[in-house]
């Protein structure tokens, strides 16, 4: 069964049931108060006619003075006078030998006399030789029969009338409920057939649940497109950035067995080039790892330390390696909350493309304001032209491919260390002038809130 049947056959039952319980208390209320009424009247009629009856005397006719008092349809009898001087009148025919069903002390009943409800008074009497007897009332409510009748006629008109706007508003609101998510598995059911992501149609004024539900819908349609174009173009530049190195290296072996153990300069040059064009291909693989595990929210452990003493700490190895001048400008203590070993691993990626694409010294300075710790690392190469800067942290994006390949870059470095800067709560900036050099600046928060998770 449909949603949209469900809630429709739901509101419509439920409507139904609060009608009809509606319906029901009106009609006991109603019958209640009708009786109280016709009691109310025969009460008042029975004190009329006991204060008659104690009026009387041995010359006056009990059965005249009953026959004054008597209901315009029922009966009044006496109960309980004397052998032949008990009477009884009535204007029903065999309603003489009706019994009320009273108990106890009960002075009053409601029985039912051919299928007319009857009301009975019993009052205690002194009759005129002093014994005391019983009076009875009995009147037959034929009115309220038909008032009754009228009135389960108007509540059940009443209750057909009032289903048509019920089944109308429960249509209603069944298409209000299951219309936005019809349009949502419609949508679904056509990405999926054609491989797209398309969104729905939501009122930019819309602010309750199924609108929110299809802004919702619409943000993890462009969250799966974008995921899924960076995975698309992630694997395709992976697929040729390692199918080039694989090439050199068929190509130098397939070289290498044909002529090179014949030849020594052949080989050598052979083996230069396949060493070389592996440890490119190792040291891809092992960046393309490293941004696989970023992606999967690697867990930074932050504590205080002092950045002063990291990037020393990061620059003496690099000294002792590559022979070159790097220059720490600033003083130092630096203390903030950070993670110590994902900032040097930032930190050598930066000065390590630095040195790839400069070949006068490098500069390192620390500065700090009120909110922010800087780190600036300043090289004087070729630099970057102002075209590619927007691109520059993109994965496997070189800004000149030839320079690339001389000095050994994937494409990846920079990637990585924007994940690593973003992971720290930081900012990666970068500034260029061609022909001038090349300045990243990495902006560490001076206060971080720690939080356990």
């Amino acid at each position: 069964m449909k949603l949209k049947t469900k809630i429709h056959l739901f509101s419509t039952l439920l409507m139904l049931i609060v009608l009809t319980l509606t319906n029901i208390g009106v009609y006991f209320l109603f019958e209640k108060m009708a009786y109280d009424t016709e009691y109310n009247q025969l009460s008042q009629r029975s004190d009329e006619l006991t204060a008659s009856l104690s009026q009387m005397n041995g010359k006056t006719d009990p059965s005249a003075v009953l026959r004054a008092y008597i209901p315009p349809s029922g009966a009044v009898r006496i109960i309980g006078a004397k052998e032949g001087k008990s009477p009884s009148v009535q204007n029903v025919e065999g309603i003489q030998n009706f019994q009320p069903h009273l108990q106890g002390n009960q002075r009053y009943s409601i029985d039912r006399y051919e299928g007319v409800p009857v009301l009975t008074i019993s009052v205690p009497v002194i009759w005129t030789d002093g014994e005391v007897v019983e009076l009875q009332m009995i009147h037959l409510l034929n009115d309220v029969k038909q008032n009754l009748k009228t009135l389960i006629l108007i509540l059940v008109a009443v209750t057909l009338i009032a289903m048509i706007p019920i089944i109308m508003s429960s249509i209603a609101l069944g298409r209000i409920v299951t219309q936005p998510i019809e349009k949502l598995m419609k949508t679904m059911t056509h990405s999926r057939q054609s491989g797209t992501y398309e969104k729905i149609k939501v009122p930019t004024e819309g602010k309750d649940e199924m609108a929110q539900m299809g802004r919702t819908f619409n943000d993890m349609m462009e969250q799966l497109e974008r995921n899924f174009n960076q995975q698309e173009q992630f694997v395709s530049n992976a697929s040729h950035e390692l199918k080039t190195p694989l090439t050199v290296i068929e190509s130098y072996a397939r070289l290498l067995t044909r002529r090179g153990f014949d030849d020594r300069a052949v080989a050598k040059e052979s083996i230069g080039a396949i060493l070389s064009e592996s440890v490119r291909m190792k040291e891809m693989i092992e960046q393309l790892l490293q941004l696989a595990r970023n992606d999967e929210q690697v867990a930074f452990q932050f504590k205080q330390v002092d950045i002063y003493e990291q990037v020393e700490m990061t620059l003496q190895p690099m000294r002792q390696a590559y022979d070159r001048k790097f220059f720490l400008a600033g003083e130092g203590p630096v203390l903030t909350m950070t993670d110590p070993e994902k900032l040097r691993q930032l930190l050598y990626i930066l000065l390590d493309n630095a040195r790839k694409y400069s070949e006068k010294e490098i500069t390192i300075s620390i500065s700090e304001d009120e909110a922010h710790i800087s780190l600036a690392v300043t090289d004087y190469g070729k630099g970057i032209p102002e075209a590619s800067l927007p691109r520059i942290f993109d994965r496997f994006y070189r800004v000149d491919e030839d320079r690339n390949r001389k000095t050994g870059g994937t494409g990846l470095g920079l990637a990585i260390a924007k994940e690593l800067a973003n992971g720290l709560g930081g900012e990666l900036q970068v500034e260029s002038v061609v022909g001038v050099g090349t300045t990243f600046r990495l902006l560490l928060p001076k206060e971080r809130i720690l939080t356990e998770s």
